[in-house]
């Protein structure tokens, strides 16, 4: 009888990737996508799809996202799904988590195997770890910085790796827009997509709207575009007298990623002109924060913020409940409003600020996505809201 060494017999994979933590906790799995190591704040994205939407979005710059749902990549890759404007820029998110290796895609839009395209837009990835424990962690403690590191030979400076995620400091004080914001302005015409059909294009707008871009969406300004706008797209240093000097009937301001109160030293004056000039004006996500911050309130960081695409959040002016997507980890603090801004959305999950509008003012503003279509599209009217706004001021001054 001849015996056999389990060591060889039943080998153990040697782990290719790791999450350190800030505290020095050490989580091993398998590498996928770009070789390296990055630092950033760790969250956990509880969508079931869009994860290519997710992975390419500018307001996750500084981010580590875990996703809850375990099939990420079935679907694969496309060249359609992306939000970021300049994909040869900086990625959004500087890593990813998952439950499970990543599948062979499945799906006739598929055009490259996920891991490929994380590889392409140097994506560190990490799987085989229990997301579902991670995320309990999140949820107790918070919002951890760590690295996350992948080396397909399995091999580490564990400590070194330790002392990068524990000298991070953290998104708070932190101005991403810098790395996000585009170079020059330019004007988009690009609208929604139809299935079989692919983008339309504006060639007939109805009103001139000035995008302020701090990270900004590329479906956001194609629905822009199918309310009937031709919109400027302008980085995120420019200037009120700049941006009032092209007429426009109305002022956006995007999302984007970083601490609100950062980006806001030089943002906040430029949107207090604006509002101060009568131009009806549209907030999403970090510009809900920043007009929370121009109109006299206060952000604060959340304990593990809100990221996902099934978010319940009530409209305190119809009553009615909207299915959202979501991704901040700043909120405005709602018991710093000032009298003449009406609270007008809140989450029924935890009952923070969701909304908010000027009463004397044509100025509103969300903190969630109202472009994004995990399913619903339950907020998608608050483009026409927008629309409906700038119409009524023309006639206002035509009268």
């Amino acid at each position: 009888m001849t015996s056999t060494d389990p060591a060889t017999a039943w080998p153990e994979p040697k782990p290719t990737a790791l999450l350190v933590l800030a505290d020095g906790t050490v989580l091993q799995g398998f590498g996928l996508g770009a070789e390296g190591h990055a630092v950033g704040e760790v969250c956990f994205n509880t969508a079931m799809t869009g994860y290519e939407e997710i992975l390419t979005d500018p307001s996750y710059a500084g981010q580590i996202i875990t996703f809850t749902f375990p099939h990420i990549g079935n679907v694969g890759a496309n060249d359609e799904d992306i939000e970021a404007l300049n994909m040869a820029a900086t990625p959004g998110a500087r890593g990813v988590i998952l439950r499970a290796d990543i599948t062979d895609p499945s799906n006739y839009r598929a055009t490259r195997h996920l891991d490929q395209w994380l590889k392409a837009r140097g994506i560190i990835g990490l799987s085989g770890i229990d997301t579902r424990a991670l995320t309990t962690l999140i949820r107790s403690k918070g919002m951890p910085n760590a690295v996350i590191a992948h080396n397909a030979k399995g091999e580490f400076d564990l400590d070194a790796l330790r002392r990068e995620a524990a000298a991070w400091p953290g998104l708070e004080g932190m101005d991403l827009v810098p790395m996000v914001t585009s170079a020059q302005r330019f004007v988009w015409d690009e609208g929604p997509w139809q299935w079989n059909e692919g983008f339309s294009r504006q060639d007939d707008p109805q009103f001139n709207v000035v995008a302020i871009d701090y990270g900004i969406k590329r479906n956001i300004l194609r629905l822009l575009a199918g309310e009937g706008c031709k919109v400027t797209v302008v980085p995120a240093t420019t200037s009120a007298d700049d941006i009032l000097a092209m007429k426009p009937d109305g002022v956006f301001l995007s999302n984007g990623p970083g601490d609100p109160a950062e980006t806001g030293k030089y943002a906040v004056p430029v949107i207090q002109q604006v509002i101060e000039s009568g131009t009806p004006t549209f907030g999403i996500c970090l510009g809900h924060q920043m007009l929370g911050l121009a109109l006299g309130g206060r952000t604060v960081k959340m304990h593990q913020g809100h990221h996902g695409a099934n978010h319940p959040v009530k409209d305190l002016t119809t009553g009615k409940v909207e299915i959202t997507s979501m991704n901040h980890g700043f909120a405005v603090d709602k018991t710093t409003l000032p009298d003449n801004v009406q609270q007008t959305h809140v989450s029924l999950f935890d009952d923070s600020n969701c909304g908010l509008a000027l009463a004397d003012r044509p100025v509103f503003s969300v903190q969630y996505h109202p472009e994004a279509s995990p399913g619903p599209r339950d907020s998608h009217y608050l483009f026409r809201r927008f629309t409906d706004l700038m119409r009524e001021r023309k006639k206002t001054k035509t009268a």
